[in-house]
């Protein structure tokens, strides 16, 4: 025979301060651990005896009482349960018992974020008989913590407590309804995170990234392109903006054949129209740079802070950044700073198709040196240098895939347009020696340009630094959240794939804010996805997993996570607290 149980009391204290000669009372659990030394736990600050007693007749009685009466209902709650265990009980075929339980926390952000009643104030305007909230949850909560397709998200729905009274057919069919109501959930969401949060959306982040699909036939949205990842599927592109703090502010989709420096303009329109920032500070990488992009940041009485090629520039510039003159040395690392302001030429277009004009503005051009950015591009240049010193001596073990970034350091290399294969029969191949003398060069040198000619450089470069933030979301997307390959095959299902990864970053990365980034997102996703538990015997839960994430979290969401033991009863109460968080 098991028993389950708890110990200690809780009681109201009163502590007076030595300084001020105030007293304040709280409800304090007191308990042994289990050396056997004494320990308190605040459960409630209540507030001052003085401050009280303006509001109670007699505090101190009043919330003795209360305090009572909560040790009663801790008591019931913890109390002895006598369990069976028969060593000869065996699971029938078939049984899954295990739950997750760390959703709790996901849980708490989507209700925080008011998505149920976006979701459920439009859901009433139609004819379904199944509740798309319900499904928006567990394709949410199963993207963050068990990805994969919306049949095995279905299939696997009993591991979360929720009620799941929908079918596999329901599922399909409210993509599109959550599809029809995208955009405005995005802005609804922005609009919440402004006001719990403080959202400072004058300074942004904008970067674009593409997701390949299995399929053999391209369509008008999933088109051949320039895929990041260097594969041969049709991809489609993304254009993601987000904030300070690494969380997006919202994302729209194009066909995989897009250039990234042509969905700038169209994402912006959207910023401009719907969300009414003000003006902006747009921070992007080199793929931005086009004539027709800065013209309509300023147009829009917008600024920008780009990052600027220098190996793509021209000679002047070239000599200007290598040269030691102007050059400022910030700490004794080696790191360097110059800036001047400087007059540009961009290329624009016109109203007529081939037609393109000069437009002269003033930039400020920030070059900074760093001895471990150097370190490290020499580093990352090392395989491909390797690789192309192996080539020139075995051009048969090499095709025009697998000798990607190395071709660039061979001379004379071509390929069959056949086979794909190296064709050295025509010229011998070499190292390029003096390609690779050119790129060490300017290892280690940045260049930024701005609109903001007033702004100190180090405060540039700090913003422009922040980009990292929007490249780790597009690698917590395909990695951990596993957004592609895409299994769905109609466009209005495959933009809303798209918005449920959406939704799981903007929750992670809340969830990361909230642990002030002690974490990163992929630990904070595994330790939620072990938080997990199995049904023992009468409606008894067994907890097996806990970690220093899972203690963080409990302190900010008030749930203890480290309890071995916990009635079917008991979780409902969490996961229904974590249902009715405050406006």
């Amino acid at each position: 025979m098991i028993y389950l149980s708890g110990g200690g009391r809780m009681y109201l204290k009163k502590s007076t301060s030595s300084k001020t000669g105030r007293t304040q009372l709280s409800i304090v659990h007191g308990f042994r651990d289990k050396e056997g030394i004494t320990r308190q736990k605040t459960i409630k600050t209540i507030g001052y005896l003085d401050e009280l007693e303006k509001e109670y007749d007699d505090p101190v009685s009043h919330f003795k009482q209360i305090a009572k009466e909560m040790d009663l209902a801790r008591k019931e709650e913890i109390r002895n349960i006598p369990l069976s265990i028969s060593p000869k009980a065996s699971l029938p075929v078939g049984t899954d018992n295990r739950k997750n339980f760390g959703y709790v926390a996901f849980s708490y952000l989507y209700h925080e974020l008011e998505l149920d009643y976006f979701i459920n104030n439009r859901r009433r305007y139609t004819k379904a008989e199944y509740n798309h909230n319900a499904i928006f949850k567990l394709l949410v909560y199963s993207r963050l913590l068990k990805p994969s397709s919306k049949k095995n998200a279905f299939d696997n729905r009993n591991i979360f407590f929720d009620k799941m009274d929908f079918t596999l057919d329901d599922v399909y069919r409210s993509l599109s309804f959550f599809n029809k109501h995208r955009e405005a959930m995005m802005l609804a969401l922005h609009k919440r995170i402004s006001n719990l949060y403080g959202r400072d959306a004058t300074l942004v982040y904008y970067d674009v990234t593409n997701y390949y699909f299995e399929i053999d036939e391209p369509d008008e949205l999933r088109r051949k392109g320039v895929s990041k990842e260097h594969r041969p599927d049709p991809i489609i592109q993304m254009g993601l903006f987000m904030d300070t703090e690494g969380i997006p502010i919202t994302y729209d989709l194009f066909p995989g054949n897009t250039l990234d420096k042509t969905t700038l303009i169209p994402m912006m329109k959207t910023i401009r129209k719907n969300y009414n920032l003000g003006r902006v500070l747009i921070v992007g990488d080199r793929g931005m740079m086009s004539g027709d992009n800065i013209r309509q940041i300023l147009l829009d009485k917008n600024g920008y802070v780009l990052s600027y090629s220098i190996r793509g520039s021209n000679a002047a510039f070239k000599d200007y950044v290598l040269k030691e003159e102007g050059y400022r040395d910030i700490g004794s690392d080696g790191f360097k700073i110059k800036s001047r302001i400087y007059p540009r030429e961009i290329t624009v277009s016109t109203l007529e198709a081939k037609k393109k004009n000069k437009l002269r503005i003033d930039e400020k051009q920030v070059i900074f040196y760093s001895p471990k950015y150097a370190a490290k591009a020499k580093a990352e240049r090392a395989a491909a240098v390797e690789k192309a010193k192996k080539l020139v001596d075995s051009p048969s073990m090499y095709n025009r895939s697998t000798s990607h970034g190395a071709g660039r350091y061979v001379k004379n290399i071509t390929f069959s347009t056949e086979t794909g294969e190296v064709d050295n029969k025509k010229n011998a191949l070499f190292f390029d020696d003096e390609k690779l003398a050119e790129e060490e060069k300017y290892d280690g040198y940045y260049a930024i340009v701005t609109s903001e000619l007033d702004m100190d450089d180090e405060r540039i470069i700090e913003i422009y630094r922040g980009l990292w933030r929007i490249e780790e979301s597009f690698k917590i997307t395909k990695n951990d959240l596993q957004t592609r390959p895409v299994y769905l095959s109609k466009e209005e299902h495959i933009k809303s794939h798209f918005l449920i990864c959406f939704v799981s970053l903007v929750l992670a990365r809340l969830l990361e804010k909230k642990l002030d980034r002690k974490y990163s997102v992929p630990a904070i996703l595994e330790s939620l996805k072990r938080s997990s538990c199995s049904l023992l015997e009468q409606n008894i839960y067994l907890f097996d997993y806990y970690d220093e994430i899972l203690e963080n979290l409990g302190q900010i969401l008030d749930i203890d996570f480290s309890k071995k033991y916990r009635t079917v009863k008991e979780i409902r109460q969490i996961m229904g607290a974590s249902k009715k968080t405050e406006s």
